[in-house]
């Protein structure tokens, strides 16, 4: 099977109907490195005959859009062609529907969730850090995270200030999970970080004091959390005046060893963000409301950054 011309609804409709029945499936398309810069959909000629150009970009895209992952392509002899390949993501490979024996353990070191390596992510590292910049992370002296896991977001901090800067920090680690905290603790045995297993509803019982930067990555948006009191009290409880916020939405699922774009709700099969959307923007007109300033950025995980307007910025 060859597409040269076809035009994107014809392709788009062949192929979901393949996929109905099939677990994998591959063409031939043009090696779209013979036509680079040119946008998709333009119609360009090969070796005497009509393509309509799209990127490797453009194929991998689509193959997220049909639940797929697309495998290494091929190089075909003797045509200007590469040859792509489409394989099913399992739907039931997902650490979000496996069963839990304890509840608190859901994100626990023996659970599916264990295997993720959110930083290796570059869709998430790359802002995640962008995140970090511009809070002036330098300035930041006690950091409070809350669903630390294993301490994946303190190893970024670690690697992107120097060590006096880093020493002269107090982070504080605090996730439901006794055995991700343990994992934590193993990874960063210096005195000036300390985690707590304990339930973030109930924050004021460990008298923590206030913080001058909080994170949080999807786990103020977790069943049995009430996310917009909640992130009024941190506002108000636990911050510095001069804080500042990073808070990561997820608008994606890791499924079958991959980062699915694309929020779920509760009856709906196709991608739906209006939960994601209604939090986020919740949290940037009340933080607006509280003087910080206030950006949003990222893909598969949407980070609101917030700082204090009229803070002196200098390191």
């Amino acid at each position: 099977m060859t597409f040269t011309n076809e035009p994107l609804h014809t392709i788009l409709s062949h192929l979901e109907e393949l996929l109905q029945n099939k677990h994998h499936i591959s063409f031939e398309v043009l090696n779209p490195d013979l036509h680079r810069g040119v946008y998709a959909g333009t119609l360009v000629e090969a070796e005497g005959r009509a393509y309509r150009y799209r990127s490797l970009r453009a194929w991998d895209e689509l193959a997220q859009l049909l639940g797929c992952r697309m495998l290494t392509t091929e190089h075909v002899p003797h045509a200007p062609h590469i040859k792509v390949t489409f394989e099913k993501i399992s739907k039931n490979a997902s650490f979000h529907d496996a069963p839990v024996p304890k509840k608190a353990e859901k994100y626990g070191t023996d659970s599916p969730f264990a295997q993720i390596h959110k930083m290796e992510e570059p869709d998430f590292f790359y802002y995640f850090r962008q995140a970090l910049h511009n809070v002036t992370l330098p300035r930041r002296k006690r950091i409070l995270d809350l669903g630390i896991n294993r301490a994946d977001e303190f190893e970024v901090i670690r690697n992107m200030v120097n060590t006096k800067q880093y020493q002269s920090m107090e982070l504080v680690g605090i996730d439901h999970s006794k055995s991700a905290i343990e994992a934590a603790r193993t990874a960063f045995p210096e005195p000036n970080v300390r985690f707590y297993s304990h339930d973030i509803n109930t924050l004021d019982t460990l008298d923590l004091g206030r913080f001058d930067l909080l994170i949080s990555i999807g786990t103020l948006q977790s069943p049995g959390i009430a996310f917009k009191p909640l992130l009024m009290e941190l506002v108000q409880t636990h911050l510095s005046d001069d804080s500042a916020l990073i808070l990561g939405f997820p608008n994606a699922r890791w499924q079958d060893g991959e980062l699915v774009y694309g929020a779920k709700a509760p009856n709906y099969t196709m991608s739906e963000m209006s939960l994601v959307l209604n939090d986020l923007m919740f949290a940037k007109r009340y933080l607006q409301q509280k003087r910080y300033r206030v950006t949003v950025t990222g893909r598969g995980y949407l980070f609101l950054t917030a700082t204090k307007i009229g803070v002196n910025n200098r390191e």
